[in-house]
């Protein structure tokens, strides 16, 4: 299949599994590459090292392209950006910041810059500020979101006729008819962060794997709204959350409350009650655990089965 995505990152399937913390370490990015999709190194848990030693990794592990997702919040992202272009990735994905801030840099290294926005707004910054692509993420996906809650059903037109990127949907897409569904929408490819959670490749812990199999419909809350939205699996810790924040507690309060680590107690050393378990809403259509690549099997199955199933229409 060609679209503009594939062709810009010269991939077979414009299918990209999102750079999520804790989770997208070296073994899936590879994976997902291998299969002709673009992995990525999920960078917002890691090191300046630890990313050196994924990406050297990563390129051991295949030949294909693949990238690094870089949370422009991070306190050290500017090191990271030293490792990116000293290792030679060709590929970054960035969000959590303005754009203009570190595209030119990476850009004048002849890096593709792609960066995840929630809004028509961020979108024209990005085209301003010279990025390759955009990732447009809407309210049903997993991690931290966007204050908008704009739906990933309505969100994605509203870039197409904003924009003339390529632009990659996100946000509630874990299959085949989803992946239908987003080109008929005006994508031009999709990034798939919670089904590559629930792969055997993925760096998170076996028991997160599990929860997000176990969630079901309605499953998923996001919350934090008046620190920074994310949307999260029900347990104690959210439960506690909530209720903090129907009392009216203040942003310093739950900062506090919050402390650090939260993300990795959860999803990467398996504390599923007091760990925050970042995923999507589509969870509840995740039903088991598999390689990346028997995922991306399946996907591409369904997506040929619905596409004909439109035709017959």
């Amino acid at each position: 299949m060609t679209t503009t995505v594939t062709r810009l990152f010269d991939i077979d399937l414009p299918i990209i599994q999102g750079g999520m913390i804790w989770c997208s370490g070296w073994r899936l990015a590879a994976a997902v590459s291998n299969a002709g999709g673009l992995g990525l190194l999920g960078a917002g848990s890691m090191t300046p090292e630890l990313l050196e030693e994924h990406i050297r990794k990563c390129k051991a592990a295949t030949g294909k392209p693949f990238g690094v997702n870089l949370p422009l919040i991070y306190s050290r992202v500017e090191e990271q950006i030293d490792v990116v272009i000293r290792k030679g990735v060709a590929i970054v994905f960035t969000s959590a910041g303005n754009p203009a801030t570190w595209t030119p840099r990476l850009k004048e290294h002849g890096i593709i810059v792609v960066h995840v926005i929630p809004n028509v707004k961020s979108a024209l910054k990005c085209e301003k500020s010279g990025v390759d692509a955009v990732v447009a993420e809407g309210f049903e996906a997993g991690g931290h979101n966007g204050r908008e809650e704009t739906t990933t059903f309505t969100l994605i037109p509203l870039i197409r006729e904003a924009v003339n990127l390529p632009l990659i949907a996100a946000g509630g897409i874990a299959t085949g008819r989803g992946l239908l569904a987003a080109l008929a929408l005006g994508a031009d490819g999709v990034q798939m962060g919670s089904r590559f959670v629930a792969s055997e490749e993925s760096s998170a812990h076996d028991a997160f794997k599990q929860k997000v199999v176990d969630t079901e419909d309605g499953g998923t809350f996001l919350s934090l709204k008046a620190v920074m939205p994310v949307r999260l699996i029900r347990n104690r810790f959210l439960t506690e959350v909530m209720d903090m924040e129907l009392k009216g507690a203040l942003p310093e309060e739950l900062k506090q409350f919050l402390g650090k680590g939260r993300a990795k107690l959860g999803m990467f050393e398996g504390d599923t009650d007091e760990g925050e378990l970042e995923i999507g809403q589509v969870a509840a259509l995740i039903h088991d655990i598999k390689p990346a690549a028997k995922i991306i099997h399946d996907i591409m199955a369904e997506f040929e089965s619905a596409k004909a199933e439109l035709r017959a229409l």
